[in-house]
């Protein structure tokens, strides 16, 4: 079936390529030093000068979103990648294995599915200390389960298709037949999981951050930020707002794209085709 790209995709990926756009050139964007402090610009409202008003030291919130967007996004998009890799080599060998290997690889990943996400995020980066790359080895941790259960699935399905065993009898060797022929079978899922998990990391970095176990304070990030703003929420409503108001935009955007990738991939879905 022909695949066709429709105007919300098109409206979609020029908004993620937009919000990319500027989390890479944020430094070169700000109107403001984003750690430059002023005693003299304390707490104001939002203006033609200010465009997100300014935070209690006086340093133009505007230019710290636009800094924090490089770390909240790219460091998600990192996230992803690894997580994405650790899972589906865990879940791909597992199923292709299967017995022993099997049995071990996904006890494995059973005991980090038996704690909730946030918590074991929370545990993990609590033992590791604060920072940006152990909150990202928290997160690492509560995500790659999910790739790992989704990939040892889709290899199980297809590892006894005739093509499989037609590389077999050729002599391919296993690392040879996932992979090239089972991996690329795969992709389609993991790239619609991998989108749609992008808010979620980014949402997780942020609550880590604003717990004090993430990027701490004065590095620009979201949820830091966030946690900043709260202290002065009655005298300055913009500072926490206007920094949750583009984490919760962000998010959706990425959400969005995600059930539109899905309905790309497999537009069945959207017709009910699939049980």
């Amino acid at each position: 079936m022909k695949r066709t790209v429709t105007r919300i995709q098109v409206f979609l990926l020029t908004s993620i390529g937009i919000v990319l756009l500027i989390s890479v050139l944020a430094p070169y964007l700000v109107p403001y030093d984003a750690y430059d402090t002023n005693p003299d610009a304390i707490l104001q409202a939002p203006s033609a000068t200010h465009w997100f008003g300014t935070d209690n030291f006086g340093r133009d919130v505007f230019s710290r979103v636009l800094i924090g967007s490089t770390t909240s996004i790219f460091a998600s998009f990192a996230i992803i990648v690894i997580a994405t890799i650790i899972g589906c080599m865990v879940g791909m060998i597992g199923g292709y294995y299967g017995g022993r290997v099997d049995a071990i690889l996904m006890r494995i990943t059973d005991i980090f599915l038996a704690f909730p996400d946030l918590l074991l995020a929370i545990a993990v980066a609590g033992v590791l200390g604060g920072g940006l790359v152990n909150a990202m080895v928290a997160i690492i941790a509560t995500t790659w389960t999910q790739y790992a259960r989704l990939s040892r699935s889709l290899v199980q399905d297809i590892k006894n298709e005739t093509f499989v065993k037609a590389a077999k009898i050729s002599g391919a060797t296993n690392g040879e037949i996932l992979l090239h022929h089972i991996l690329p079978n795969t992709w389609g899922l993991i790239i619609v999981t991998a989108v749609l998990h992008i808010s979620t990391v980014v949402m997780g970095l942020a609550g880590l951050s604003f717990l004090g176990l993430g990027v701490r304070v004065p590095d620009a990030e979201w949820g830091s930020m966030i946690s900043e703003g709260l202290k002065v929420l009655y005298q300055a409503p913009w500072v926490a707002l206007s920094t949750s108001l583009v984490l919760v935009i962000v998010m959706m955007l990425f959400n969005a794209l995600g059930d539109q990738v899905r309905d790309y991939l497999d537009p069945k879905t959207n017709r009910g085709e699939r049980p």
